[in-house]
């Protein structure tokens, strides 16, 4: 656990996670074994981060997100037999720096959330999230783009301007690329 982190009543945070400095573990969150949490992230209240979970710098876990690791769960084998550690593998979200994941929203494993991304609460994502991009609905679709502030970008004349920073972004092939900030 990372100098200044806090965690607070009722989460569980599992052997062999690793949290930054400045993180913040909500009330009755769960963090799985082996999770990396980077520097200045926040869990918030009930969010369920399961291994093996890569959260970078800054990243934001709202109320009651749930981070899968099974594509396909099953209780039992086809043979009905309890399934066990051994029977299946598991596989991770990656949530790259910056980025944002709204309350109640769940990200499909294997899913990687690209830096500086918004995840709209109730969303559902079953693919990977483009940086800088805000996704909504079941499942989660791109309905625009934001800055590192989180502020939903303007479309200005085919460059897209953060209302809060003036940074400026091009688009190309659906993806952005910071290209200096406005005059």
């Amino acid at each position: 656990m990372g100098e200044g982190s806090k965690i607070w009543h009722l989460a569980q945070v599992r052997e062999g996670a690793r949290l930054g400095e400045n993180c913040i573990v909500g009330r009755g969150a769960y963090v799985g074994t082996g999770v990396e949490v980077g520097a200045n992230s926040k869990i918030q209240n009930y969010a369920l981060v399961y291994e093996p979970a890569v959260l970078g710098e800054g990243v934001f876990i709202g109320p009651a997100v749930v981070l899968t690791n099974d594509t396909y769960p099953r209780s039992i084998t086809p043979e009905g037999a309890l399934k066990s550690a051994h029977d299946w593998i598991p596989v991770g979200v990656t949530v790259e720096r910056g980025a944002a994941i709204g309350a109640r929203a769940v990200c499909v494993a294997p899913v990687t959330i690209g830096a500086w991304a918004t995840v709209a609460a109730g969303a559902v994502v079953t693919k990977d999230v483009p940086p800088h991009a805000l996704v909504a609905g079941v499942p989660a679709k791109r309905i625009g783009w934001v800055g590192r502030a989180g502020q939903p970008l303007r479309n200005d004349g085919g460059r897209w301007v953060c209302p809060e920073t003036a940074d400026v972004y091009e688009e190309s092939n659906g993806t952005l690329t910071l290209v200096g900030v406005e005059a």
